[in-house]
């Protein structure tokens, strides 16, 4: 770019990266190209006015009408006839995502083992619990105290229940030929029984998925946890849609060039579930897939625990997005 900042050459690279072609962009004022660039700006003139380049390792972009970018920004002053600046970009979104990922699996596996320690050390106490409670109702002579020693074996049986759940999904995946359309339609129909008024579920399906290997009663599971957390979230938020009522849409693509669970796929299937609800609250926004944390009353925070356990078994990854009015659940999962 020149000293005023507009641009005099664009490789293809940068026509792909900004989804905008050369003639789109040469002779416009790189930062004026997007939103919120004074900082970009000042940095850029600040380059060419002191003829000192700098490196940004995580440069935000956000093209009007696209998602943001997250790049690697290299600026090098230049002393060229029409040129005063050359900057080099790469995106980094890939790397951000298998960090992230990283992380998500470390922590993972770690609530994963205090999880199962939590749950051992309950159980122990809950037959002892369970059991005085009906040798009490026993020796019990009035009938409305039953009442109440039925109330301790109800709840223990309750913690019981819990306490399996949250053991049960170290049970290894089988390996069996999966279609992803019929788990998400066995998923459709129970949403549909669970909450027959209020809520559309609408499919985008990409026919030509072939089938994969894994476990369908896991993934089965894994798909109606995510999907009934969004009629929850629906329910809950009255079906923010600008009036139109709850709308979830199940969506599947191919997904190409993906890193999962730290290797290479040359092809992935993405299953986005997609909902128009009020969003994930922003206090709990970064800890959703964590053990006990819900944004429902009386939830239990488990659903979207075990959602990412049983796809982590079948070597993929979950992710959200949420903001109010639309928020996305996508789960990749490699062919195999």
């Amino acid at each position: 770019m020149d000293g005023d900042l507009r641009v005099k050459y664009v490789n293809p690279a940068a026509e792909a990266l900004f989804a905008v072609s050369r003639r789109g962009l040469l002779e416009q004022r790189f930062p004026a190209l997007f939103a919120d660039s004074s900082p970009l700006d000042s940095l850029l003139r600040q380059a060419i006015r002191e003829e000192r380049g700098f490196a940004d390792q995580d440069l935000i972009l956000t093209p009007p009408g696209h998602e943001s970018l997250h790049l690697n920004c290299i600026a090098t002053p230049v002393e060229l006839p029409d040129a005063a600046l050359l900057l080099e970009l790469r995106p980094i979104d890939q790397r951000l995502r298998i960090e992230r990922e990283e992380q998500r699996l470390n922590q993972h596996q770690a609530n994963r083992e205090l999880i199962r320690n939590l749950a051992h050390e309950i159980k122990n106490p809950l037959g002892g619990l369970r059991g005085s409670a009906q040798l009490l109702e026993r020796e019990l002579d009035r009938p409305g105290l039953r009442e109440y020693t039925q109330v301790i074996i109800k709840e223990a049986d309750r913690l019981q229940a819990l306490m399996n759940r949250l053991l049960t999904p170290h049970r290894p995946a089988v390996e069996l030929p999966v279609n992803i359309h019929e788990v998400c339609e066995r998923v459709c129909s129970l949403i549909l029984a669970e909450f027959p008024e209020g809520i559309r579920v609408e499919r985008d399906y990409d026919a030509s998925l072939p089938d994969f290997r894994g476990d369908p009663e896991q993934l089965i599971q894994a798909v109606l946890n995510v999907v009934r957390n969004a009629a929850q979230a629906i329910r809950r938020g009255g079906g923010l849609a600008g009036g139109n009522g709850g709308e979830i849409m199940l969506r599947t693509r191919v997904a190409r060039s993906v890193t999962l669970a730290r290797w290479s796929n040359k092809l992935a299937l993405e299953l986005q579930v997609i909902d128009n609800g009020p969003g994930v609250p922003s206090d709990i926004r970064d800890k959703i897939f964590f053990p006990l944390v819900s944004g429902t009353e009386g939830g239990t925070g488990l659903g979207l625990t075990l959602a990412q356990t049983f796809v982590q078994h079948h070597h993929g990854v979950i992710e959200c997005e949420s903001q109010p009015g639309r928020t996305c659940f996508s789960i990749v999962l490699p062919f195999r």
